[in-house]
């Protein structure tokens, strides 16, 4: 770690080549190569190794917001927007494999590479944007949170949402014994709510045939504007602008050389690790939607996203009394795990474009205030009525700031000047161009449908 830290340039230090201002300091710089690497040995004890960022990345895509506009296509159209959850990993495996490249090959965050790349009239807006996106995230994460508080202990959602502000001093804490305890705290709840939505499935007994048929396209995704609502509220829930701020952050974390070769390595592991936590992910996201689909989609009660809502009618529809508890519990193991990373998430944002220099205490603080205070008032003024509407709402927010997160990033990782010989290669960066030009269309045709009444 010392190697790396003490390579790292000085404010005066000559600028790279393709950049326009010098790396000044690392992403999360307390934590930064503080996690060992197996630099030799078989692959998958390497792999071992790399193993955790993916998975803080992977609960940005099961966040409660995700949950709510699942639940809201699954009752309302089936199985069929299952083809959009398919759709929408496969974006998020290529994007967080561009985050891993531009963090391991030059050093920088996302968002410390739009600080160094682009003017301070570029730069501001875009983090502007992305705060207004943590926002959103901590809008979904936080009603969550206190949604799953008040289903299993009766407690108010205003008391709920105080409650959550507690999770910067478990950050703390978690980072203070090791950044791999931090990862292990997520694991665990992502354990917790595999366990609870495998027992609610086989409660369930989906249609296996319609699941299969759900992930097949149609157009009605598009003409439907509904559909499209909630279509680009999934895609705006599942690639998430604060996660491409994340994970290439936090995948620093791991300590590996500096040459071209070992950085390579690092990666093709990276990448690796993604993809697994994220196949995972995309079977929980699946598994939110086929429960409402078999639940109350097939029973004719087509508007459902109430989260409270949801509690209250798995009872009678799955016949046993534990598939409500079960639900509450993973809708609590989700929240706790989504504020932690979307509170680590605005960490890198607020270092990364203003290059803050705050004890992390305050940074965190500062973080969780800008991201808790709009989610307060408005649990306050709306209580649980429109939560879902709420929750869904944020999702389609995300989704209209995607496009200036992975613009910038498919630009940095094809630029050749500012990533080298570890530059993503051609096909990489066409299905990333293509991801984000049907982003930006999808955007472009719910404003107008909107505009259009």
């Amino acid at each position: 770690m010392l190697r790396r830290l003490e390579s790292l340039p000085t404010e005066a230090a000559k600028i790279d080549p393709g950049w326009r201002r010098a790396r000044t300091r690392p992403p999360l710089a307390e934590v930064f190569g503080s996690i060992s690497t197996r630099p030799t040995g078989p692959f998958w004890r390497k792999l071992i190794a790399f193993l955790g960022p993916g998975y803080l990345v992977a609960v940005g895509y099961m966040d409660p917001g995700n949950w709510a506009t699942s639940l809201a296509g699954g009752s309302k159209f089936g199985y069929a927007l299952l083809t959009i959850a398919l759709l929408s990993n496969l974006m998020a495996i290529l994007l967080q494999a561009l985050c891993a490249r531009l963090g391991i090959a030059s050093g920088r965050d996302l968002a410390q590479a739009c600080r160094d790349a682009f003017p301070r009239a570029i730069s501001w807006p875009l983090w502007l944007l992305a705060e207004v996106a943590i926002c959103a995230t901590d809008l979904a994460e936080v009603i969550g949170t206190a949604i799953g508080l008040n289903l299993l202990f009766g407690l108010p959602l205003e008391i709920g949402v105080i409650i959550t502000a507690l999770d910067v001093f478990l950050i703390l804490w978690l980072q203070n014994l090791g950044f791999r305890w931090v990862e292990a705290f997520i694991v665990t709840m992502l354990g917790v709510i595999t366990v609870c939505f495998a027992i609610q499935i086989a409660l369930a007994d989906p249609d296996w045939g319609g699941v299969i048929r759900g992930f097949a396209p149609t157009t009605e995704i598009v003409t439907n504007p509904e559909m499209l609502y909630l279509a680009l509220g999934i895609l705006g829930a599942t690639v998430m602008p604060h996660n491409l701020y994340l994970h290439s952050g936090v995948v620093q974390t791991r300590r590996f050389g500096d040459s071209v070769e070992e950085k390579r390595e690092a990666i093709q592991l990276a990448t690796v690790d993604s993809t697994i936590a994220l196949m995972f992910a995309l079977l929980i996201n699946a598994s939110i939607l086929i429960l409402a689909a078999a639940t109350f989609h097939k029973t004719g009660q087509t508007d459902v996203a109430e989260l409270d809502q949801v509690h209250s009618f798995l009872a009678p529809l799955l016949g046993s009394a534990i598939a409500p508890t079960l639900f509450g519990i993973a809708l609590l193991a989700c929240g706790l795990n989504s504020t932690v990373t979307a509170t680590l998430a605005g960490q890198i944002v607020m270092e990364g474009f203003l290059d803050l220099r705050l004890p992390g205490w305050a940074r965190r603080l500062i973080t969780r205030g800008i991201a808790i205070v709009p989610a307060a008032v408005v649990t306050v003024l709306y209580g649980e009525s429109g939560t879902a509407q709420l929750l869904i709402f944020s999702q389609v927010v995300l989704s209209l700031q995607l496009p200036f997160a992975v613009v910038p990033l498919v630009m940095f990782t094809a630029d050749r000047r500012k990533m080298g010989e570890l530059r993503a290669p051609a096909w990489a960066i066409v299905l990333a161009s293509a991801t984000a030009a049907i982003i930006i269309a999808l955007n472009v045709k719910l404003v107008v449908d909107f505009a259009l009444g």
